[in-house]
């Protein structure tokens, strides 16, 4: 019993997620499908994934940095294009891990085929969507850096810390995924909560204000939302980004730690759960 539980929850995880570098060209079609789909039958096409961010930055500068005029208090002389540019850094690495939730808990009950008539390596479905929201996610980081040679601080080497910072974001997105996407075959409820649960880690990772405001608001609430990777990854990026600090490795350290433990033990339910998903479709 005992040994049947660790190959469940240790050995099959391990087993899935190294044997993803084997199915990297399956891997990397569907990604590129996935991709094209997003944006094909409209006009602008790929534009899309510069308009729907940057749409969303400008609502959101106008809230919080003209009418609450909020600044994160960093930069000697911090102008409203910096802030700008620490809310759009912000909201690209938090759209990178949220769009997770909106996917996830439909992707397999979406794609019955796969899951029916065709033997298919069902764990390659959400890597390919994490690999396209990867992609959008460097178009984003391209004008952040572009964008921040007009900055205060201007751009310098630390900006090669930035896949660094990227690296746990993906891994805690794809541990989520195979956890939401397997699930989510068994509770379908769980989707109608995606909306809700978006909107809470928004404002939960500090996204378009100063972290340091959370513990000055609310110290109790600090204690826990500290604990949350999307902020200090997001908080990580900026200072060392765009304010040009040295890396707070044991924050580093923990963002990895966090994202490798959500990673195996979302491989485990997945793997765990993957047999029962013919019988439930």
């Amino acid at each position: 019993m005992i040994k049947r539980l660790v190959t469940a929850l240790v050995v099959n995880p391990c087993l899935m997620v190294t044997g993803l570098w084997a199915r990297r060209e399956l891997i990397g079609e569907f990604t590129r499908r996935n991709i094209e789909l997003r944006h094909r039958g409209s006009r602008l096409g790929a534009l899309w994934a510069l308009i729907n961010p940057l749409s969303m930055l400008g609502l959101y500068f106008v809230i919080f940095g003209v009418i609450y005029n909020t600044r994160f208090g960093v930069l000697k002389g911090e102008t409203g294009y910096d802030c700008l540019l620490a809310m759009f850094l912000g909201l690209s690495l938090f759209h990178a891990f949220s769009e997770t939730l909106s996917w996830a808990p439909s992707l397999i009950t979406s794609n019955p085929n796969y899951v029916k008539k065709v033997v298919f390596p069902l764990e390659v479905l959400p890597v390919s969507y994490i690999g396209a929201a990867a992609f959008h996610l460097v178009v984003s980081l391209i004008l952040v850096l572009g964008g921040s040679i007009f900055s205060t601080a201007g751009l310098s080497w630390h900006a090669a810390w930035l896949p660094v910072l990227v690296l746990p974001l993906l891994m805690l997105s794809l541990g989520t995924a195979w956890f939401l996407a397997a699930v989510g075959v068994f509770v379908r409820d769980i989707g109608q909560l995606s909306a809700f649960a978006v909107t809470v880690l928004l404002f939960a990772s500090a996204v378009m204000f100063p972290v340091s405001m959370i513990g000055k608001q609310s110290p109790e609430l600090w204690m826990v939302l500290r604990f949350n990777p999307v902020l200090q990854i997001i908080d990580l990026a900026r200072h060392t980004v765009l304010w040009h600090e040295p890396l707070a490795w044991h924050k580093v350290a923990y963002v990895y730690g966090f994202a490798s433990v959500v990673l195996l033990l979302g491989a485990g339910f997945f793997s765990l759960l993957r047999r029962s998903f013919a019988e439930v479709i």
